[in-house]
């Protein structure tokens, strides 16, 4: 899926010499977090709006280097792994470089996202079920395993949350449905963490504990 389609040249990178002043203007004008930065033509970095307001507005971006951020992508780069740059920096702009590190331009985080949303992932009718397990114990091929026995699809399928010893996976499953998956799940001594209105476990765990209520209330 390529997204060279997606890059943007209409703001011109900042150059040291630019008045903090000049900076601020244009952060007042735009909903970026960030703005590049060059030096001798040659992308240096990039300088938050947080940053660029705490500033002195009559000094220059030379005289506050040290503030520069200088994450990037290449034109090459998978969507995937421009969506990590995106969340790793907390920014909605990622600058883009050609092989020689020249400034090609720059990605608007709205427009990343739009591949996401087009991934079957979130267009396509399915379910979606969140397990968990140790990390030790779990593993891809085996959740694969356990849904296609089931005579499921896999839509999408990443890892949503780690705390601890513990990982949640979230999968996005092309059936409707659900309940034999999501038992076949617990056999499997994964803990089903979403809820399914049809999940009869849980409704014969309901069920059960009535029952225990009337009968001690007797």
């Amino acid at each position: 899926m390529s997204t060279q389609e997606y890059i943007i040249n209409d703001i011109a990178p900042f150059n040291i010499a630019a008045n903090i002043l000049e900076v601020q203007d244009i952060f007042n004008q735009l909903t970026y977090s960030h703005v590049p930065v060059k030096n001798d033509g040659i992308y240096i970095g990039c300088i938050s709006e947080n940053d660029a307001h705490c500033f002195e507005g009559t000094k220059q971006l030379k005289d506050y280097l040290f503030s520069l951020e200088t994450f990037f992508v290449r034109e090459k780069t998978n969507w995937l792994d421009i969506l990590e740059a995106f969340a790793l920096n907390n920014s909605n702009i990622m600058p883009v470089l050609g092989k020689d590190n020249s400034y090609i331009g720059y990605y608007e985080l709205s427009d990343i996202m739009s591949i996401f949303n087009d991934t079957p992932f979130l267009n396509e009718a399915g379910g979606i079920i969140v397990i968990e397990k140790e990390q030790r114990d779990y593993s891809f091929s085996e959740i694969c395993q356990i849904v296609e026995s089931n005579n499921a699809k896999i839509l999408g399928l990443f890892i949503s949350k780690i705390e601890g010893d513990r990982v949640q996976a979230t999968i996005k499953i092309g059936h409707i449905g659900m309940n034999a998956i999501v038992q076949t799940f617990r056999r499997y001594n994964y803990l089903v963490v979403s809820n399914h209105e049809e999940d009869r476990f849980l409704e014969d765990l309901k069920d059960r504990s009535n029952y225990l209520d009337k009968y001690l209330n007797i």
